[in-house]
C-alpha cells in the first residue's frame, strides 16, 4: 500500500511538472493562432453584405434595400378593414384601400419612387439613398444606413370649411433606416422618423411628429421568411390620440415576384398615414389583412466590366 501511495505521489508530481511546462507553450500557441486569425482578417478582401431584406418594403415601411441600377419596381399594395368587423362587411374585405407605386434605381445606391393611394386620394413621391453599406473583410462596416425622404399630397375633396390649399395638404417624412444582417437568416432594422404636416386641425396638435420604428426579418427557407414591424410614437398629442403601428407578416419569393402577406392595425400605406393616423388597437383584436406584390423589371442593362 505504501509503495502504491509513493507511486501515486510521484505520478502526480510528474503530471504537475508536465502541465507547468506545457502551459506556456499552449498559451504561446494560442497567441500564435490569434495572430494568424487577425492576419487572415486583415488580408481578407472587403465584401458587400447584400440582400439584408428581400424587398424595398419591410411591411408598411421601407427597408434599407434599393433595387439594382436600372431596375424598375412595380408595387401593388392592398389593405382591408378589420377582420373582426363581421360577416356583413365580409370580415373587412369590403373596406379595401389600394396603393399603386413605381420605383426606379438610378444607381445601386440611389432610387426614386412615386405612388397614389386611394386613402385620401393621396399622391406621394420619395427618394432613397444608401449612404453606408454593410461590409465584411479587412475594413468591415457593421451596418447599412439608408436615408429616406418623401412628400405626400392629399387631394380628396373636403367640405368642412377648412382652407385646404395645396400647400396645406402636403406632409413630409424624413427617416434614417439603420439595419444589420446578422446572418443569412436574421436581419434587424431601426427607423428613427420625423413627419412634418403643414396643416393640423386640433388644438394642441403639433406639426411635427417623432417616432422610432423597429423591425426584422427571419428567413425560414430559401423563399420564405417571417417579418415584423413596430412604430412607437414619442409622447405628443398624436401619441395620446392615435395608436402605434404594428404589423406581422410573411415574405414569399417566386422568381421575379415577391408576395408579402400580413396583418396590421394600419390601413394607410405611406408613412404619413400609418405612423400618424392609425386608430385601431392591434392587441385588442383590430387586425387588418393586407398584402404587397412587387415585380422587378430590368430597364437598363448594367455596363459590363472589361
Amino acid at each position: 500500500m505504501k509503495k502504491l501511495l509513493t507511486l501515486f505521489c510521484r505520478t502526480a508530481l510528474l503530471a504537475l511538472l508536465v502541465a507547468a511546462w506545457a502551459a506556456p507553450a499552449a498559451h504561446a500557441q494560442g497567441d500564435l493562432l490569434g495572430q494568424l486569425e487577425q492576419e487572415t482578417k486583415k488580408d481578407a478582401p472587403t465584401q458587400i453584405v447584400d440582400a439584408t431584406f428581400k424587398a424595398t418594403r419591410l411591411i408598411n415601411g421601407h427597408t434599407v434595400q434599393t433595387p439594382g441600377e436600372g431596375t424598375m419596381v412595380f408595387l401593388i399594395s392592398h389593405r382591408f378593414g378589420a377582420l373582426n368587423s363581421g360577416a356583413y362587411n365580409f370580415f373587412g374585405l369590403d373596406a379595401a384601400t389600394l396603393r399603386l407605386g413605381f420605383e426606379y434605381a438610378l444607381t445601386d445606391r440611389f432610387e426614386a419612387g412615386v405612388g397614389r393611394s386611394s386613402l385620401g386620394k393621396t399622391f406621394d413621391g420619395f427618394l432613397k439613398y444608401k449612404a453606408i453599406q454593410q461590409t465584411t473583410g479587412a475594413h468591415a462596416i457593421p451596418l447599412s444606413v439608408t436615408l429616406f425622404s418623401s412628400a405626400a399630397i392629399m387631394t380628396e375633396r373636403m367640405n368642412n370649411g377648412i382652407d385646404y390649399t395645396l400647400g396645406k395638404r402636403t406632409a413630409y417624412t424624413y427617416q434614417a433606416l439603420i439595419a444589420r444582417k446578422f446572418s443569412t437568416d436574421l436581419s434587424l432594422q431601426l427607423m428613427p422618423t420625423l413627419i412634418h404636416r403643414n396643416l393640423v386641425i386640433n388644438e394642441g396638435e403639433k406639426n411635427d411628429v417623432y417616432a422610432i420604428g423597429a423591425g426584422g426579418r427571419y428567413k425560414l427557407t430559401k423563399r420564405f421568411s417571417l417579418n415584423a414591424e413596430y412604430y412607437y410614437l414619442l409622447p405628443s398629442y398624436t401619441a395620446d390620440h392615435y395608436r402605434n403601428s404594428v404589423a406581422l407578416g410573411v415574405d414569399i419569393e417566386t422568381g421575379g415576384h415577391i408576395f408579402q402577406l400580413h396583418v396590421t392595425n394600419s390601413t394607410g400605406m405611406i408613412e404619413q398615414q400609418f405612423i400618424t393616423q392609425t386608430t385601431g388597437n392591434f392587441f385588442d383584436g383590430y387586425l387588418c389583412f393586407g398584402f404587397n406584390v412587387s415585380r422587378n423589371f430590368t430597364v437598363k442593362q448594367r455596363a459590363r466590366k472589361i
